[in-house]
């Protein structure tokens, strides 16, 4: 028997459908402004020309970005009646776009950074290939191999991850140290295994000096890391051996999932 699907069913799906097929413009135009740098000049609440002034771009192009915007709670709008139509609006930062400044404390942008590039958007369109070929990831479907060994021969890449973990890493590990401090007593040494450039350990060791912290990651990435007081870079490749220490600990970010061990 045919199903029969009223009018507004059919209404719906295809608005749902038109969701879908422009799911990608909320987070395009969001790196948009990032790339314009929209978030680190509006500090102070400023007009179109104002904003464009600054940012050295088209008014006309800069204020139906802002409408968007706007729109998905990004920043927010005041009117003053004095000044005419479109120098009547005037923008401003929400705790949305405060998590957009580049430099922010609670900054997003390096994650945003990495999965808005093209080589971690592209296994997101190869997801069949990983559903017909186990032997295949989608990221080696797109990119023609493995994410770690992509990362290896692209240093610009690696960074971007790096960077992204270095992120989490400052939005994770004050967290943990906040709701569960106890986890760390009597730990004398903490080895952070594929620590990135060792943002993570660099917190945990400044909260908790008793702690040595060693860093441990593929040595094209220790080699790019930062000096921290406190912490020992280590490469080497996890799958062989791991540094000995006390505890072991572990942050995963890849294609937006976490997890901390």
């Amino acid at each position: 028997m045919k199903e029969s699907i009223s009018k507004d069913e059919g209404d719906q799906a295809q608005i749902d459908i038109w969701n879908y097929v422009c799911g990608f413009t909320s987070m395009a135009v969001v790196k948009c402004a990032v790339d314009l740098g929209i978030p680190d000049v509006l500090v102070n609440p400023m007009t179109l020309s104002e904003l464009s002034s600054a940012l050295n771009c088209s008014p006309s192009a800069l204020y139906r970005i802002m409408r968007f915007l706007i729109h998905r709670g990004i920043f927010k709008e005041t009117v003053n009646d004095n000044k005419d139509q479109l120098e009547s609006i005037i923008y401003a930062q929400t705790p949305l776009s405060k998590l957009l400044i580049k430099n922010g404390a609670n900054s997003m942008v390096d994650l945003l950074l990495l999965e808005t590039s093209p080589v971690m958007l592209a296994p997101w369109l190869s997801l069949s290939a990983r559903a017909l070929a186990d032997d295949a990831s989608s990221f080696q479907a797109a990119n023609g191999e493995d994410l770690w060994r992509y990362a290896a021969e692209n240093p610009a890449h690696s960074k971007l991850i790096d960077n992204a973990m270095g992120c989490m890493a400052r939005i994770t590990v004050p967290a943990i140290l906040d709701h569960h401090p106890e986890v760390f007593e009597g730990i004398t040494s903490l080895v952070d295994v594929g620590g990135g450039n060792g943002t993570a350990l660099s917190i945990l060791v400044k909260a908790c000096p008793w702690i040595k912290g060693i860093n441990f990651d593929l040595p094209h990435v220790v080699s790019a890391a930062p000096h921290y007081d406190g912490v020992e870079h280590v490469g080497g490749n996890m799958f062989e051996s791991v540094p000995k220490a006390d505890a072991v600990f572990i942050m995963f970010y890849m294609t937006g999932t976490t997890k901390s061990v």
